[in-house]
């Protein structure tokens, strides 16, 4: 066997096991989203490489086990075959997760996949002092839990009451969990300090007296292994994709400037000071 740069081959996706010369396959996978395609060969290579089996990680990756150092080249040539590439693993970013959003789940209100998709173009595999995760959830009830993630994006919707189109069913008041909405005077008041932009009022109301356009809550700080910190989402609402954006371009820079070797993006926040990084996030939120 030739001699292994372990380095590497756990950049590319190999993971040493501890069987020797085995490496468990980690592959890269888009906001838990995979094709037929994908899932053939997948499963043909675990057969004819592997021991016939594949693991699914708790951040909706695959890994194949058991593949021989010496299969190595002729995995990855077989996998390419069928759309797969293999994933990254150290200090780099990592893979992009998402629930199904408003394409499948009538709770959503976000297209997740489209913005797992952009983020994995943009910053997927980037090299950086620690590993980086990102998640993407699509509304409240917050499956892929965004603030387990160094930054977290949530779906939201910014309503707005249409006062012509009400008629005071009382349905959207029953609907909201956070009680910010109350009837006053024949018109329904919208408490934002208790609003958490869920949507269900748009989502409930028979009679569109509700209009909603998807916004985002980013949260930056979380973690959930040795340490566990839930991310802080102290922005307002960012109402468009490209703010979106300047917020993410802005945090991992932050961190790619900031950041020790070995040290997660909550404990370089902490270190340099909350100020200094919110300070930062607010000019890109402005612009």
């Amino acid at each position: 066997m030739a001699q292994a740069d372990y380095a590497a081959l756990k950049k590319g996706g190999f993971m040493r096991q501890k069987q020797k010369g085995y490496f468990s396959l980690r592959l890269q996978v888009v906001g838990g989203n995979l094709t037929a395609e994908n899932i053939k060969k997948i499963s043909e290579v675990a057969e004819k490489y592997g021991h016939g089996y594949v693991h699914l990680t708790s951040r909706q990756g695959v890994e194949i086990p058991f593949i021989n150092f010496d299969d190595i080249e002729e995995v990855k040539a077989e996998l390419a075959k069928g759309g797969c590439k293999p994933g990254v693993c150290g200090p780099r970013v990592r893979t992009v997760t998402a629930c199904q959003g408003e394409g499948v789940c009538p709770s959503g209100n976000i297209d997740t996949l489209k913005i797992a998709t952009e983020l994995d173009m943009r910053y997927f595999g980037r090299e950086l002092p620690h590993k980086f995760k990102f998640g993407v959830t699509g509304c409240q009830n917050n499956c892929l839990k965004a603030e387990e993630n160094d930054l977290g994006v949530k779906g939201a919707l910014d309503v707005a009451w249409v006062e012509e189109k009400c008629i005071h069913c009382g349905v959207c008041e029953k609907a909201c969990r956070t009680g910010a909405l109350s009837s006053q005077d024949g018109k329904i008041i919208l408490d934002e300090a208790k609003c958490n932009y869920c949507g269900r009022c748009v989502k409930s109301c028979p009679t569109d007296a509700w209009e909603g356009e998807s916004a985002y809550q980013v949260s930056f700080g979380g973690l959930f292994g040795n340490t566990i910190n839930k991310g802080d989402a102290f922005l307002p609402l960012i109402k468009s994709e490209e703010q979106l954006y300047r917020v993410t371009d802005a945090a991992i820079q932050f961190f790619a400037d900031h950041a020790k070797p070995g040290e997660r993006f909550k404990f370089t926040i902490d270190r340099i000071g909350w100020d200094e990084f919110k300070k930062a996030m607010e000019e890109a939120y402005n612009g």
